[in-house]
């Protein structure tokens, strides 16, 4: 009685809003989440009586489903999907194991796709019918005999052509998840999908006028799943690099035309609307490449050549002068996916795109251009050391050019971008000492290397932002462990005592540094791992000059000085951390 009271009470009432969803919307739909926890309750109670109920009003609701109203066949497939998580199973196994379970959610799903019900006319049973699908693409694998019904539901008027825009959206999502889910499976329509998919995947320029069926992140999709069907096919590399050219030339082709004409706008509305329809084109390429795990995927598919054309045709957009920052965040992102797909031979091209984009940059533009250097330094290491020996003091200029810029004293927003922006220096740093590179920092010539060295202690010490400071100590941490022994560089050994040492104390002893907070515990942890390093490196000389010279400096008591140089000198660094923090 209480199961069939819950059912009763998932229904929609006839007020239900679906295009305009209000208050009272919400509140069904939170209401609906609770029912749903009391139906997984019962199931634990009773999972036979739960099954057998849900298969009663399912199939009586299904046989007749022509003649009866929107919110009874809705709720008959949404208890279908619910049954998943009431009566879950590993790995979505819901076909195999148990077979009374696995023969009634068989019969249900095969009554699903078979009754004709995708064509009926409300929205919410077209996307509980897709979402349902979905949720159980294991029944595909047991009786793939109705893979073309369904991939025809999402391909036509009740799917990806739909007259609601929501039903349109949803589904481009949910048909890249059946596509991926069915995988091999989907060999025998491959070319099929790809050709009714066509018309969905077309770049849409602001002139034309023309409203497309999918928004660009719609799109987005169903280029991943074209992506997907490709790679995953059991065709020959050769087609497999036809089938990806033809998907790729159209956006090439449309690009450069775009961009020429982006370059002549004078207006500049249309010059954003370009812009973006520019910025469409990079991230639809992106998302095909999804469907690539590495390098050796995309060689094994011939398709590196095809993403070399890519990049050649979307690199000059870097040195367009209007709408650089949309333009410049596209590149950005193709690049960051090359790297990971194309591997070295990407490389080739780093050197002028970074040229461009540390052009006219402000604090949010190297923000996001830092990751990709580190990307690059940290996957080819050595292999990169010649061009990061070269961009490295022009990087750090535009860097240290934007963090001086005079900002308004309550401009918290730009003083965020400032803070972020330093966050992003100090990561470029670490992800250059810990890439086995500093000497690249070495060879910048003793002024900038002890520019460099003093903004990496006033980010320890002076900013109080600890996740920074956290980075900071990493780096000075392993820069003494590289450059802290006998034969480091001249005069490192002095700027150790006199600044790193220092920076070690007066770091901890600020108003600011706050041990209650997270981050600021783990500052204190990498602090803690600096002074060892240093006196791992230097020995007993360190005890000497914190026993006799610094410590004493700040009136620390003597016995707690010798306290501390014993704590020091523990063969096990948590001893010492845990001291410190004392």
């Amino acid at each position: 009685a209480i199961m069939l009271a819950v059912m009763k009470k998932l229904t929609y009432d006839e007020e239900y809003n679906f295009e305009n969803e209000g208050e009272d919307e919400a509140m069904f739909v939170e209401y609906r989440k609770q029912l749903k926890l009391l139906l997984d309750r019962l199931a634990q109670v009773s999972p036979e009586l739960l099954l057998a109920s849900v298969r009663r009003v399912f199939n009586t609701t299904l046989q007749n489903w022509q003649t009866t109203r929107f919110m009874e066949v809705e709720v008959a497939i949404r208890l279908l999907y619910m049954l998943a998580e009431a009566l879950p199973v590993s790995h979505g196994a819901h076909f195999s194991g148990d077979v009374t379970k696995a023969t009634a959610l068989q019969d249900m799903m095969r009554t699903l796709v078979t009754s004709g019900v995708s064509a009926y006319q409300h929205t919410s049973v077209t996307l509980e019918f897709f979402e349902t699908v979905v949720r159980y693409e294991k029944f595909f694998a047991v009786e793939p005999q109705h893979i073309p019904t369904v991939l025809m539901a999402f391909l036509d008027h009740r799917g990806l052509r739909h007259t609601s825009p929501k039903v349109r959206s949803r589904t481009a999502y949910l048909f890249s998840r059946f596509v991926k889910s069915l995988n091999k499976q989907m060999n025998p329509f491959i070319e099929d999908v790809l050709n009714r998919i066509q018309d969905l995947m077309e770049l849409s320029p602001p002139e034309n006028g023309y409203q497309a069926l999918l928004s660009s992140d719609d799109q987005l999709f169903i280029y991943e799943t074209a992506g997907v069907l490709i790679v995953n096919s059991e065709y020959s590399a050769e087609r497999k690099q036809v089938l990806m050219r033809n998907l790729l030339t159209p956006l090439m082709e449309k690009f450069k035309v775009l961009l020429e004409k982006l370059i002549m706008a004078q207006d500049e509305d249309r010059q954003m609307a370009l812009a973006d329809c520019l910025n469409h084109a990079v991230g639809f390429a992106s998302r095909t490449s999804k469907a690539f795990s590495n390098k050796q995927t995309v060689k094994q598919c011939g398709c590196s050549e095809v993403y070399l054309d890519c990049l050649q045709t979307f690199l000059p957009a870097l040195s367009c002068p209007l709408q650089k920052e949309v333009l410049r965040s596209g590149v950005r992102t193709f690049l960051h996916r090359m790297i990971i797909c194309l591997e070295e031979e990407v490389l080739p091209f780093i050197p002028s795109a970074s040229e461009h984009m540390l052009k006219d940059c402000e604090a949010k533009d190297l923000q996001e251009f830092i990751p990709l250097i580190n990307q690059i330094t940290a996957k080819f290491k050595t292999q990169v050391s010649p061009f990061l020996q070269q961009m490295f003091m022009p990087l750090l200029h535009a860097i240290f050019e934007v963090l001086l810029l005079p900002a308004e004293e309550n401009d918290q927003s730009a003083a965020l971008e400032k803070q972020m922006l330093r966050r992003s220096y100090f990561a470029f740093l670490q992800t250059v000492t810990g890439s086995g590179m500093s000497e690249v920092i070495a060879n910048q010539g003793a002024e900038n290397v002890e520019r460099v060295l003093f903004t990496v202690i006033q980010g320890a010490v002076d900013y109080p932002d600890p996740i920074a400071q956290k980075t900071c100590f990493i780096i000075l941490s392993k820069l003494v462990e590289l450059w802290g022994g006998k034969d480091g560089p001249v005069g490192f050994a002095d700027f150790v005592y006199k600044h790193i040492v220092p920076a070690c104390f007066l770091a901890p002893l600020k108003q600011t540094f706050d041990l209650a907070d997270a981050q600021t515990v783990l500052a204190l942890s990498e602090c803690a791992v600096t002074l060892k390093t240093i006196h791992l490196k230097r020995g007993p000389e360190c005890i000497q000059y914190l026993q006799q010279e610094y410590l004493p400096s700040l009136q620390v008591a003597p016995e707690i000085i010798q306290e501390f140089c014993q704590a020091l000198q523990q063969p096990d660094a948590k001893v010492f951390k845990n001291y410190l923090k004392v």
